[in-house]
């Protein structure tokens, strides 16, 4: 629509055929019809062919590649053939899987909308910003993500953040003058572009492009292609599959030459078996396993509407420890209703419940209306018109559109009889401070078609009352009694009200509003008690994250009474609650105990929250923080998690955050923090399947050469054992449920390696276990005089099925009969009959047989293979049974005073 920096705001107005309180909803409808949603193109997926040349760029990859090559130039063809064949299948699987995962994590990315506030058909509305178009009007305010490029109007100390437009390290201050139409971009003061931040102020803003024709639009800053990021977990993997490699590759050089100059075998057979070594024991498919196990974690969560923007908050979610939480519709319902109104002489009851005029406000039986009480006149005026939600009625329900607590002070407006057309007509606005978090308060400054011009103010009490030299009674202004309106702010409290203070301040014609303003001089005319209940979801989360050792604390701005009363329906320990102006007064050296030790905290800051988040940390504690303002963003940048609400969350808060919350809701947070402890014990159960079945591949092919007796397994063969089994069993385990005792257990300590203790006797004694039934029943069939062929078939079908008995092993910590499904789910079974087929075809199907001289086994033969892959499961089962014995034991011991 053309660029509007050079024009006045009436022609402006004019060329987009809008006005001051925007468009109609029909003419907003055939605008996008006209010019399309408001968003930018995103960039097309990395190819595909890119994606799949990506999953051979691995070290492992690389020694694998290099085996089958030189296989390939020795003629050994079915070598070389196979390990291809190892490479070609984990690259397709990481190929498909990643695929999925990035179009999860873009689709989880066009999940977290920006929401903006929209004058439309008159009214104030919360519109999705793709729904944007020329000649809507927009309001801003400090932590909003402007959605378009907008001509400013109304201005209040408007500062944008433009960095990611113009390079501009400082926000850089805004007028609406008309400048001269060559003005460079970074200087057109009187705009406010797409894609910016506001830092600070306020402002109205008349749209004038969307999409891909805004500046953002015009240098084709496209959204970021959703790539699946590389995590601290993945690297330390990826390093310890380097390092392992190259372990690998030593021993098998070394077996080699013993090989060779020890038992005097060939040198091509003894590279053959080098070969094997090398390809059966590198782990290959770990990195792919993570990855994809952390991309269902991450599409589990999102489903259950905790949207994660950073890959690697998935796996510090399970070593969250402490979870500093807001009150305000995160612990409680964010279902806010006046119940209380009290002036300096009454105080009257407001019936009903939500928004709208459905009750009344009453003393005793009898109801008031405005016109009937010049106070309650007074305070539902401030109500509606120091205010920037509204109410309105659509197909017989009432909609909110802003703050629940705003919400909640225009539907007692309505209650009093009060008309909001009518009331903003006989008073317009000319200035409003806006709320801001340091502040804790909101002003505007009305006139009205008499001339008066009035100040109004609404925020928390103990912030207003020093503003307040007055406060108004029946009988008109009086001096301010302190004392009684402290004992009325905490009898509100104590019953668990948000308590609001609303004050006025008659004043000379003005049409400026500056802070020193509404900071003095003001006629305090009553305080609303608001209420707004726990959420039931919410007890029961902070139960489980007492019984996992994870420690809530609950950090608001209230009212110490209230934030202790909230705290106690809640569940948290409110015997101490702490204001900020006391943890300001703490000695430094103390400040990390006293806070470790307290779990309420009232009347706090941003700045105070950071510092909170700075003492646990100090304290060897993985923090999770919640915020949802501008100024919360360095204490969520800070935090080992930071978590942002998705509703009434600002942009800068989602842009500083690890996880969106989309419904605001502390049992969301909990049930991320289960499924990150999850994702990581899923990783550990895929390297509990991995690793000792490495080991016991390699093994077979090392003991016979260490030893010199016959391979019981062809390097052939356990190539192709490697081929089936190594990406395809393991994978299922991504796919694994919750263990239901999962959320009883302490946090995980942070710098807990992978290779603990437990994983290390799991890998030496089932590696050990899988090499003897190798071997015993290889030479076990050789006693019944079978060919070596027909030993080695049993041989290689015993190691098979070790692998997949060993995976209901792995599926759980705890023995299986004591697991909800034993038999495991379908991603087992679909691993298992893939693998079962498979081998299958390797036994009986001719091509396979002479490929790797294999032979059919009897019905005998199979019993001796179920029955010794089915021996190491029930060793492995009882081995656990007895270590959890063990572990209840020590922790009775230890609780025995």
């Amino acid at each position: 629509m053309g660029k509007l920096h050079s024009h006045t705001l009436t022609d402006a107005f004019a060329r987009l055929s809008s006005g001051p309180e925007g468009l109609s909803a029909e003419t907003a409808a055939q605008r996008l019809q006209e010019f399309g949603p408001n968003r930018m193109p995103e960039v097309k997926p990395r190819p595909s062919w890119h994606r799949l040349l990506a999953q051979f760029n691995n070290v492992l990859i690389y020694v694998l590649l290099a085996s089958a090559t030189l296989s390939l130039l020795l003629q050994h063809y079915v070598d070389a053939a196979v390990i291809y064949a190892v490479v070609l299948v984990n690259a397709l699987i990481g190929f498909i899987q990643e695929g999925k995962a990035e179009a999860a994590l873009r689709a989880i990315h066009r999940m977290v909308r920006t929401e903006c506030r929209v004058w439309r058909n008159g009214h104030i509305v919360s519109l999705d910003s793709e729904q944007l178009v020329p000649g809507d009007v927009i309001l801003l305010q400090s932590g909003d993500r402007v959605a378009a490029d907008v001509r400013l109007f109304e201005i209040k100390d408007l500062h944008c953040d433009e960095s990611a437009l113009t390079g501009e390290s400082q926000p850089v201050s805004k007028r609406d003058a008309a400048l001269a139409e060559t003005t460079v971009l970074a200087e057109r003061s009187n705009m406010a572009f797409m894609g910016t931040l506001v830092t600070y102020g306020s402002a109205q803003g008349l749209v004038s492009d969307t999409g891909r024709n805004t500046e953002l639009g015009n240098i084709g800053e496209l959204v970021k292609q959703a790539e699946v990021p590389q995590t601290p977990l993945t690297r330390r993997l990826h390093q310890f599959a380097r390092q392992l490699t190259y372990l690998i590759l030593g021993l098998s050089g070394v077996l080699m030459l013993f090989g060779v100059w020890v038992r005097h075998y060939d040198l091509l057979a003894m590279f053959q078996a080098a070969v094997g070594i090398a390809v059966a024991a590198v782990p290959e498919g770990l990195p792919a396993v993570v990855t994809i196990t952390l991309a269902v974690g991450v599409q589990k969560m999102a489903r259950h509407r905790a949207l994660v923007r950073k890959l690697p908050s998935v796996e510090v979610l399970g070593s969250v420890s402490v979870i500093c939480s807001d009150k305000t519709g995160t612990l409680t319902r964010n279902e806010m209703t006046a119940t209380q109104v009290v002036f300096a002489d009454q105080a009257l009851t407001v019936t009903g419940t939500g928004y709208g005029d459905n009750g009344n406000v009453q003393a005793g039986a009898q109801a008031w209306r405005c016109g009937d009480h010049p106070q309650l006149d007074c305070l539902s005026r401030i109500a509606l018109l120091c205010n920037t939600a509204s109410v309105t009625k659509q197909e017989n329900l009432w909609q909110l559109s802003g703050d629940p607590t705003e919400g909640a002070l225009v539907s007692l407006a309505l209650k009093a009889g009060l008309t909001p057309e009518q009331v903003r007509q006989t008073w317009h606005r000319h200035d409003l401070l806006p709320f801001e978090s340091e502040r804790r308060y909101m002003a505007t400054l009305q006139h009205d078609h008499t001339g008066q011009h009035e100040i109004l103010v609404k925020g928390g009490p103990d912030r207003l009352l020093p503003f307040c030299h007055q406060q108004l009674e029946q009988a008109g202004p009086q001096p301010l009694d302190p004392a009684f309106w402290n004992q009325a702010i905490e009898s509100l409290a104590k019953d668990g009200l948000r308590v609001m203070a609303l004050a006025y301040k008659p004043v000379p014609e003005m049409t400026e509003l500056q802070y020193a303003d509404a900071e003095s001089g003001l006629i305090l005319v009553g305080l609303v008690g608001i209420t707004d209940p726990p959420r039931e979801e919410a007890i029961a989360a902070i139960r489980q994250c007492q019984s996992a050792g994870i420690r809530v604390k609950m950090i608001t701005g209230d009212n110490p009474h209230t934030a202790g009363a909230i705290a106690r329906q809640l569940g948290l320990q409110a015997n101490r609650v702490m204001t900020g102006a006391e943890l300001d007064q703490i000695d430094p050296e103390q400040f990390p105990q006293r806070v470790q030790e307290c779990d309420v905290y009232a009347r706090t800051s941003p700045e105070h929250k950071l510092r909170i988040v700075q003492a646990l940390q100090q304290q060897q504690q993985v923090v999770a923080m919640t915020g949802d303002g501008v100024n919360d963003a360095p204490a969520l940048r800070k935090a080992d998690i930071g978590i942002a609400m998705g509703r009434k969350g600002t942009d800068a808060a989602k842009d500083a955050s690890d996880i969106v919350l989309t419904d605001d809701n502390f049992a969301t947070l909990v049930q991320a923090v289960r499924e990150g402890r999850t994702v990581y014990d899923n990783i550990v159960k895929a390297i509990l399947f991995i690793l000792p079945t490495s080991l016991a591949e390699a093994s077979v092919i090392s003991v016979a050469i260490l030893l010199g007796l016959v391979l019981p397994i062809t390097p052939a063969q356990i190539l192709w054992v490697n081929m089936i089994t190594a990406i395809t069993l393991a994978l299922a385990l991504s796919f694994e449920p919750a263990e239901p005792h999962i959320m009883s257990l302490g946090p995980r300590p942070p710098q807990q390696g992978l290779m603990t203790a437990a994983v290390l006797q799991r890998l030496l004694i089932v590696g050990a276990l899988g090499s003897v039934l190798v071997f015993g029943l290889f030479y076990w069939s050789l006693q019944q005089g079978d060919s070596v062929e027909q030993a080695r078939t049993l041989a290689v079908n015993a190691l098979v099925f070790y692998e997949i008995f060993y995976l209901f092993n792995c599926r759980s910590h705890r023995p299986l009969w004591q697991h909800s499904q034993p038999l495991g789910g379908w991603p087992v079974w679909l691993a298992v009959s893939a693998v079962v087929i498979l081998q299958m075809l390797f036994n009986y199907l001719p091509g396979f047989k002479e490929l790797f001289q294999s032979q059919g086994l009897s019905p005998q033969q199979w019993l001796w293979v179920i029955g010794g892959a089915g021996g190491i499961m029930v060793l492995v089962e009882l081995g656990k049974a007895a270590a959890l014995h063990l572990r209840k034991h020590e922790r009775r011991r230890n609780s025995v005073p």
